[in-house]
């Protein structure tokens, strides 16, 4: 059967999904993914980010709105001032995001640019704040500086750590700040032997399940694209959120609870986290 799942951080806005958007929304809610939270990554992209989710009907989609790190040099002052108008006009906003710090990308810790990087993370955890919104943070090899600017702001509204790939110690710090751990594909991959300790040792109401696609796509669809066509040497898959189920049956074969324990929890994680009402848990027809 298919699990009924939602899927916590999907760029389905991406370009990659501008030639078939409508039949990779078809596949995910075939799969059983019934709702997408949709995060954003720089300004421009909003205006169309907040269409897609206003008339999507199936799945449903939740829009997030933030400045992502990784295109910090391109985010101008003017973007913080649209994000609260933005806080302020559209109440189906369900975060701010996806901000966050990066210290992966030499360009991106640059003396000025790690300024930015900073002022804008803790700007937009602010607005966060203000407006009583979650957020979904993108951190890599900086969670030490994440945690000094949650706590350097005060930042009480709760939120999720995306695409984690720390340490279970860094992982509490978070649990204990009041955050979720997002996982997606990589913890299908057999070298991932952190995340898999993430999975078993983070209490199940601080884990999420994502796909984070068009990026990391999951260990048993990463030799064919979607349509089937196999993978040619050094030609790159598009990850889909049909593929989220992969990340749940990781999680299956990962902890002790079953499937549907482990379906409704990640449900109701979502749900609490972002504030969402509709859809509910729908009945099981099991098999």
């Amino acid at each position: 059967m298919h699990w009924p799942l939602l899927d916590s951080h999907c760029h389905l806005d991406a370009p990659e999904f501008d030639g078939d958007r409508e039949q990779v929304m078809q596949a995910a809610s075939e799969a059983g993914v019934m709702g997408i939270v949709v995060p954003a990554y720089a300004a421009p992209r909003w205006p169309a980010l907040m269409a897609l989710c206003a008339h999507a009907k199936q799945p449903v989609l939740w829009p997030a709105l933030g400045l992502h790190p990784i295109y910090i040099a391109e985010h101008e002052e003017a973007s913080l001032q649209a994000l609260e108008a933005q806080l302020i006009s559209s109440p189906e906003l369900v975060a701010v995001g996806e901000i966050g710090l990066d210290r992966f990308l030499p360009e991106l810790i640059t003396p000025d640019m790690w300024h930015k990087q900073q002022r804008f993370f803790e700007a937009q955890l602010a607005l966060a704040q203000a407006y009583n919104k979650p957020v979904i943070i993108h951190a890599r090899r900086c969670h030490a500086d994440i945690v000094r600017s949650l706590k350097r702001v005060k930042f009480s509204q709760g939120g999720v750590v995306h695409a984690f790939s720390g340490s279970v110690q860094e992982a509490l710090a978070y649990v204990e700040l009041g955050l979720s751990l997002g996982l997606g594909g990589p913890l299908t991959y057999p070298q991932s032997r952190k995340l898999r300790e993430i999975a078993t040792q983070i209490p199940l109401a601080h884990l999420l399940i994502e796909t984070d696609a068009p990026d990391m796509v999951p260990w048993p669809q990463r030799e064919q694209h979607s349509d089937g066509r196999p993978r040619e040497t050094g030609e790159r898959v598009r990850n889909s959120p049909a593929y989220l189920p992969a990340v749940f049956d990781a999680f299956c074969q990962l902890r002790p609870e079953s499937p549907e324990v482990l379906a409704r929890a990640f449900w109701q994680n979502t749900q609490r986290l972002f504030k969402l009402t509709q859809p509910t848990f729908p009945p099981l027809q099991l098999e």
